[in-house]
């Protein structure tokens, strides 16, 4: 049952950084986010404690946790080294498996297109998150996905000075995972690698 309302506070403290409810620079206090969701400070810590790991928050001793907002630098490199690690690995998978293999991926970019389109900021990192973990799962190697997936939500942390991205903008980067299907289905590993890279980089 701890938990369970651990996971919820987790959901919500997240649902928070990505719309904007928990600015970067700012403290909270365990206590103080409990009112907030009706629960006790204790899953707060622990959802917390979480976001610490993941590079999200900082501990400030006696007063809470610290946001820890991304700088548009941090922002880069953060997807200097995705491309660098995902854009390998999705290539290699465009060679080695069928192009019908990738039509089980497209529920997955169609809820981050549907979350997107709602401007639910939360909802989209969750699908996003989830659409590039099962494009990678195929390789089967357990330490790429988990440096992926940490570098992932690491990048979803709140840019300082930058206002939450509505939906017009969420909902550009979910079409390109569509894209990124459609190359992948084409059966070309250059096709696929420059989508992959342009998804990731921007560039």
């Amino acid at each position: 049952m701890r938990h369970c309302v651990r996971d919820q506070v987790l959901a919500a403290l997240r649902g928070a950084l990505a719309d904007g409810g928990l600015r970067p620079g700012e403290v909270y206090s365990a206590p103080q986010l409990a009112v907030r969701w009706g629960v006790s400070a204790g899953p707060v810590r622990e959802a917390m404690h979480q976001l610490m790991s993941e590079g999200t928050v900082e501990a400030v001793p006696n007063r809470g946790f610290r946001v820890c907002g991304l700088t548009p630098r941090d922002l880069a490199e953060l997807a200097e080294l995705r491309a660098a690690l995902e854009v390998p690995a999705i290539t290699a998978l465009a060679r080695d498996l069928p192009p019908g293999h990738w039509a089980a991926l497209r529920p997955l970019a169609d809820a981050a297109v549907t979350a997107a389109g709602l401007g639910d900021g939360a909802a989209y990192a969750e699908a996003d998150l989830a659409f590039h973990r099962e494009l990678l799962a195929p390789a089967g190697n357990r330490q790429l996905s988990a440096v992926t997936q940490h570098l992932h939500r690491r990048s979803q942390a709140p840019v300082i000075g930058r206002p939450p991205r509505g939906a017009a903008e969420l909902l550009a980067d979910a079409l390109e995972h569509g894209a990124l299907l459609d190359a992948l289905a084409s059966g070309s590993p250059s096709r696929a690698e420059r989508m992959a890279r342009e998804h990731l980089t921007g560039c």
